[in-house]
């Protein structure tokens, strides 16, 4: 049981299953160094860098603290003066890839401004989060449910909802709108993910599976038992559909259609345009503060 009266994951797969304080203490910063005897060189960005680049390559499963010391010339005693274990290690990979859309260390302040309109700041969010779960597949495997939050997971939150702020919804419903689009976007990653791992567990492509079962599946067509199946147009099943271009402007077309209701009836919140004039007065002050 870890420290916080949780269970930790067996297979390592759950965020925030490990040392939750010690996790938050390498995210924020406050415990970077070991105590004595470091490996010149060594660091928790190489540590971090390494893993994610070991699971990018084989999976999620590839990575141990006895792999990553291969792979960065040092004794796996090296690796736990910097990182507890692998439940830790995975809340330092979590955070990094889910900052990647973002220059390392930058401040909601000092990050690219979002798109004015928000449906072009959902459609940049589906697109952006897609890209990474195609670069580091391993994501799907994760257990979020209760993820350890550090720097780069905050700031991509506070863009999130500073893009969306001018939907005029409340703060729950704005949280929802990001849960939606990510739900969706996992979803068809996750389908393609499945695909392709199938492929490599069974070597038969997609073409071979479906063609040992095409003679079972015009028998039961012409059987006259399934008649919605049997009247689809035979491209219903084309790889050329983008789903994710049709599921992505629906979404925004329902969350366009909410907007217009709320607007109508003048229910939408009001503290969207307070909260914008807050951020730009907020911003304004820390900028000149730098100075």
């Amino acid at each position: 049981m870890a420290k916080d009266g949780s269970t930790a994951a067996t297979d390592g797969t759950a965020t925030g299953s490990g040392d939750i304080a010690r996790s938050l203490e390498l995210l924020w910063g406050t415990g970077d160094r070991p105590s004595r005897g470091p490996k010149p060189g060594l660091s928790l960005d190489r540590i971090v860098t390494a893993a994610i680049a070991v699971a990018d390559a084989e999976g999620l499963a590839a990575v141990s603290m006895r792999r990553l010391s291969t792979e960065l010339g040092t004794g796996t005693m090296s690796l736990y003066r910097y990182v507890p274990g692998k439940a830790e290690l995975l809340d330092l990979m979590l955070d990094r890839v889910l900052g990647e859309p973002l220059p390392s260390g930058t401040d909601p302040v000092d990050a690219p401004t979002p798109p004015a309109d928000w449906r072009a700041s959902i459609d940049a969010m589906a697109r952006t989060y897609l890209d990474n779960l195609r670069r580091h597949p391993w994501l799907l495997k994760i257990n979020q449910a209760r993820t350890v939050l550090g720097p780069s997971a905050l700031r991509g939150l506070e863009l999130s909802l500073t893009a969306l702020r001018s939907m005029g919804l409340r703060d729950p419903e704005l949280i929802s709108v990001i849960i939606t689009v990510n739900s969706f976007v996992e979803g068809l990653a996750r389908t393609r993910a499945d695909a392709a791992e199938a492929v490599r567990e069974t070597g038969l492509s997609d073409q071979e599976f479906w063609d040992g079962q095409r003679p079972y599946l015009e028998r039961a067509m012409l059987s006259g038992a399934y008649p919605m199946m049997a009247s689809l147009s035979e491209d219903t099943f084309s790889t050329e559909f983008d789903h994710f271009e049709f599921g992505l402007r629906r979404l925004i077309a329902g969350f366009e259609a909410l907007v217009a209701e709320r607007t109508a009836d003048g229910t939408a919140d009001g503290t969207a345009d307070r909260s914008t004039e807050q951020a730009t007065e907020q911003t304004s002050e820390q900028t000149t503060a730098r100075k």
